[in-house]
């Protein structure tokens, strides 16, 4: 859909009309004579430039026996042009402070990227060359084939409830049109992929007359069309027809009904879904404000009525997957444990009943064009946000401006819209239905059904165009370079002004007035490593709380009240720290930080919500257990730090949740939540006079009542271990390497950070470059640090099938080894410096991306002048430095291994080269014990 979705509920007081105007994307538009169509949108604010290419080929126009097929080949997108070397792409922009990625969707297939605006005259030279030049040879074609399957089992088969969403789903939404494949498709199917496939799929529909180019950001107009003249214009355009899917799938007129039983499924799954009209319909923003009621925010009704009210239900959400033909809206639930499959089918239902019985209010309707008008204000943020909603425009409405069209739609939509829309496109008779269930709840005489796409889907074999030109790299002689950058933009870092309060709460504020949004984060020091060791989870248990009701505030009040504004109340813990977070239009901040300082202030944490909330949290941690990457994550926390406060699980743990009190809870709140330990960060379209007044009202008479608890202080790391947590039935294993770190306040922070950066950060780094790239062992692999008050974890991760987890294990451990024993070249430490400043850059592009940076340096004990000295402090850091950084912080001897998955499967070849292993069944796990046991 052209628009970012959003949501809402029942009998509450009228929200305030949507009093912000949003002003139009400013774009020019052209189209060459080759057909390629193109859009410009000019911000000289940003020093960035976005760039985007998107092509109307994607998953429903994979060959016949090749589902998966369009996403494969943007994979190999990425490798080797004329002109281009494998991987050259991520050189020109990842290596410069940039980045690059790309989406395949049912419709379409796009690729984008942010560089410095310097850069943008070499991306344009890139992205031509791959439409025009592509080389498809053997070993890339192979290796890239093997990510796939691995990003298949990895978010397909490893992941509770992956096949649900990912196979299930699209295969009960469609009986005749090939959107019922999905879009990742099956290992069988990607097998018999060939090369002559490829390649005639890159002739079939990487063309000009089937692209849109879009360039938003910091550009010359005159310059810019120079060079799509100099690099697209001459790319010719193919005298055959495009093939286009034309089948139309029919309306649904008797409702179907699933059940499947499903291995590592930790709580049963409910889905419903329904006909959507196509994007361009005029029905769609009666819908999506529909969408809207049903499922954004804690007011919405999925999440008031099933998982608040009645509590069927861990989770509720609903998708609204709206597309260049029939879509759909997909409604679902996860159980609370002990709940029945059928209770949860029923109250879906019962909801989506409810919107054709009765109209809604007139409370949700407002809420929901609030909400809707926000999300759109904070899509625009961004260079790369308006041309996302330009490109998507184009390809999935025909129409640029239809995000512009369905905004002004959604103004006018009214109840009786609501209520009509519901009984047209919602009605029993017209729903697809799957019960999700664990395996080991099957009957012994149940056999379940089998989901497969329906025979009567009708796909399209690929008919290769004549005369198929094979592209071979050039010679080095040959080979055209691309251009050379042109000269940096300046950018300028925000300055953040600074004050306190009279009860000393600090106010910092940074104004930036480009787009009407402010966001306001409360941020607070203490955190849950001040948690008791037999009360892990407290702290981030009263951090849910607090927005669950105050002295006069019901929990339904505050998401009523403050999604009535058009924003979310986001509550957090942390290990150190934690915050509550709006992003709200100017004209509603007063309201919204009156709320935002009654839930820090007069938490209430009645009875009631505390049962709730410590189900859920149960409840999560049941699916927790079920999810390979997430299980050894924890796990490794708990092998590297014991005993230690930043060793128990953030979130708690089953036994530690059932001992909680009310007092502990209470505890937990006046350990982290006073004045003095407080500090109110509002960045955006307001200035700081406005700013010191509304922080004055709203929080001015807020005065200390419990007394703070300095966090423990590290001790020693216990010493190292292998473990596997044995997860039978896993379609992946977890592999994480990790050990003890830094403070963020040592002085050796910088060359770690650079160091870490040629480790894992990104996808030109050392361990992506070695599992992904040159074997195709995962979908990705990376390395991170926990640089906290103390000191934090340093891990190296990744995700792989069960057989190659000691072969993975073993590379991350040399490469983690190599960091130390030799200077990087300069050549790998400036490109790794370019990607932490360009990610700093791109993260305080936003304002709620500057309020989490400010937050975390509040957090952190980090002058806040660290935002004007983040770039000459990375740029300082020498080879040298990185070297005694890495063999001091990054040398595997002291780190421990955690590999979840399926143990039968790799335990013996790795118990060769870690005699002590220690096996854990996964129902044995005990996280509140340092023993894992």
């Amino acid at each position: 859909m052209a628009l970012p979705a959003a949501a809402q509920t029942a009998p509450r007081p009228a929200a305030p009309a949507a009093a912000t105007a949003i002003t139009p994307i400013a774009f020019t538009e052209r189209t060459l004579p080759n057909g390629l169509r193109v859009y410009a949108i000019r911000d000289t604010a940003t020093p960035n430039v976005a760039i985007q290419v998107w092509y109307d080929v994607g998953g429903k126009d994979d060959p016949k026996g090749k589902s998966g097929f369009a996403h494969m080949f943007e994979h190999l997108m990425f490798k080797a042009t004329r002109n281009l070397v494998p991987e050259q792409m991520d050189r020109l922009t990842e290596d410069v402070g940039g980045y690059n990625n790309a989406s395949t969707g049912d419709d379409y297939t796009n690729y984008y990227e942010v560089v410095p605006a310097n850069h943008l005259q070499r991306l344009l030279f890139a992205e031509a060359d791959r439409m025009r030049s592509l080389v498809v040879e053997p070993t890339s074609f192979a290796s890239e084939r093997d990510v796939v399957k691995e990003e298949l089992r990895q978010s397909v088969l490893a992941r509770p409830y992956g096949k649900l969403f990912s196979v299930y789903e699209p295969a009960v939404g469609y009986s005749v049109h090939p959107y019922a494949r999905g879009v990742i498709g099956s290992i069988d199917n990607l097998e018999a992929a060939s090369i002559d496939d490829v390649r005639a799929f890159h002739a079939t529909y990487y063309r000009p007359d089937n692209a849109v180019l879009v360039v938003s950001g910091n550009f010359d107009p005159a310059q810019l069309d120079r060079w799509i003249d100099q690099y697209f214009a001459p790319i010719t355009r193919p005298d055959t027809a495009i093939p286009r899917v034309t089948v139309t799938e029919p309306a649904r007129t008797k409702a179907v009904r699933y059940t499947v039983y499903e291995p590592n499924t930790p709580l049963p799954a409910i889905m419903v879904s329904y006909h959507l009209p196509p994007d361009r319909n005029a029905d769609i923003p009666a819908l999506t404000v529909l969408n809207t009621i049903l499922s954004t925010g804690e007011s919405s009704r999925l999440y008031e009525t099933l998982v608040y009210r009645d509590q069927l239900a861990q989770s509720a959400d609903s998708s609204f997957d709206t597309r260049q033909a029939t879509g759909n809206l997909v409604a679902y639930a996860i159980l609370a444990g002990g709940k029945s499959a059928n209770d949860g089918e029923a109250a879906l239902k019962r909801e989506i009943a409810r919107f054709r019985d009765t109209p809604v209010s007139a409370s949700e309707l407002s809420e929901a064009k609030n909400e809707l008008l926000t999300a759109a204000i904070k899509g625009r943020e961004t260079a790369e946000g308006k041309a996302r909603e330009i490109a998507s425009s184009v390809l999935i409405d025909g129409d640029p401006r239809a995000g512009e069209r369905q905004l002004a739609a959604i103004a006018r939509v009214t109840a009786a819209d609501v209520q009509r829309v519901a009984r047209t496109y919602l009605n029993e008779a017209q729903s697809a239905t799957i019960l999700y269930l664990p395996e080991d709840s099957k009957p012994k005489t149940a056999t379940g059904d089998t989901i497969t796409t329906a025979p009567t889907v009708r796909v399209a074999d690929l008919v290769p165009p004549r005369d198929i030109a094979i592209v071979r790299p050039a010679s080095a002689a040959e080979r055209v370079a691309p251009p050379a950058p042109a000269a940096a933009p300046v950018s300028a870092i925000p300055n953040a002004a600074e004050t306190t309060l009279a009860n000393g709460m600090r106010l910092v504020v940074v104004e930036r007035h480009t787009q009407p949004l402010v966001t306001a984060t409360l941020v607070a020091t203490g955190g849950a490593a001040t948690d008791p060791a037999d009360r892990a989870g407290a702290s981030a248990l009263a951090a849910d709380l607090m927005a669950k009701g105050t002295k006069t505030r019901s929990a339904t009040d505050i998401a009523r009240q403050m999604e009535s504004l058009g924003s979310s109340l986001e509550t957090g813990m942390d290990r150190d720290g934690g915050a509550i977070g709006v992003t709200v239009r100017p004209d509603a901040l007063p309201a919204a930080m009156g709320i935002v300082a009654d839930v820090a202030i007069n938490p209430a944490f009645a009875d009631a919500e505390i049962e709730r909330a410590r189900a859920q949290a149960i409840d999560a941690n049941s699916v927790m257990m079920k999810n390979p990457a997430q299980l050894a994550a924890v796990v490794a926390s708990r092998a590297v730090f014991g005993t230690q406060p930043y060793g128990a699980p953030l979130a708690g743990t089953p036994a530690s949740l059932k001992a909680m009190t009310r007092q502990d809870l209470v505890n937990a709140y006046a350990r982290t939540w006073t004045p003095s330990q407080t500090t109110l960060v509002m960045v955006g379209d307001i200035d700081v006079a406005t700013a010191k007044q509304v922080a004055e009202t709203s929080f001015g008479a807020w005065r200390a009542t419990g007394k703070a608890v300095a966090a423990p202080r590290a001790q020693p790391a216990p010493a190292p271990r292998v473990v596997v947590v044995d997860l039978p039935g896993s379609g992946q294993a977890g592999v994480v390497v990790a050990r003890s770190g830094i403070a963020r306040s040592d002085p050796r922070y910088y060359p770690l950070a650079v160091a870490n950066g040629a480790l894992g950060g990104g996808f030109s780094s050392r361990l992506n470059q070695e599992i992904r790239i040159k074997r195709g062992l995962a979908y990705g692999a990376g390395s991170s640090i926990q640089a906290r008050r103390q000191p934090g974890l340093v891990s190296a991760r990744t995700q792989t099938k069960n057989v190659t987890a000691p072969e993975v294990v073993g590379l991350i451990v040399d490469e983690m080894r190599k960091m130390g024993t030799a200077p990087a070249a300069t050549a790998e430490l400036d490109a790794r410096k370019a990607v932490l400043v360009g990610g700093f850059g791109r993260e305080i592009e936003t304002t709620a991306g500057l309020a989490n940076v400010i937050g975390d340096y509040v957090v952190e004990a980090v002058p806040l002048g660290e935002l004007q000295r983040y770039t000459a402090s990375v740029a300082a850091v020498q080879a040298a430095d990185v070297q005694a950084a890495s063999a001091a912080l990054l040398d595997p001897r002291p780190a421990s291994i955690v590999i979840v998955g399926d143990a039968k499967q790799f335990i013996e070849p790795l118990r060769k080269t870690y005699p002590t292993v220690e096996v854990i069944p996964a129902d044995a796990v005990k996280l509140d014990s340092a023993a894992l046991r």
